[in-house]
């Protein structure tokens, strides 16, 4: 039998009419990270949180270009994080987990 490598999520987020946040629920698989990618512009707050029920998620957040924003590094496991955007553009936040596979719950919100 051929081994299948696990492919994570890759999607794009979007807000709902009128709203400026919204909440990803989803499981990351052992070794895969999921990407969510959003577009935001320069001097907006972006607030990025997760939540798991085994503490056993954490994040990183690239800008456009792939340099990781202070406090958001793939090092970092970063549960929480808030700040201006240098740049605009699209964002990737990219979750994994850090034993096991974790279910979580991503709190995204630009204002």
């Amino acid at each position: 039998a051929a081994l299948i490598a696990q492919e994570g999520v890759n999607k794009r987020v979007r807000f709902a009419p009128g709203h400026s946040s919204t909440v990803v629920k989803n499981a990351v698989v052992r070794g895969t990270r999921d990407r969510y990618v959003v577009g935001a512009k320069t001097g907006q707050t972006m607030t990025v949180s997760i939540r798991a029920l085994e503490h056993n998620a954490v994040f990183s957040i690239a800008q456009p270009g792939g340099k990781y924003l202070p406090r958001a590094t793939e090092e970092s496991d970063a549960t929480k994080w808030s700040g201006k955007l240098p740049v605009s553009g699209d964002y990737v936040i990219e979750v994994g987990g850090t034993r096991g596979n974790a279910n979580y719950s991503l709190t995204i919100a630009i204002k």
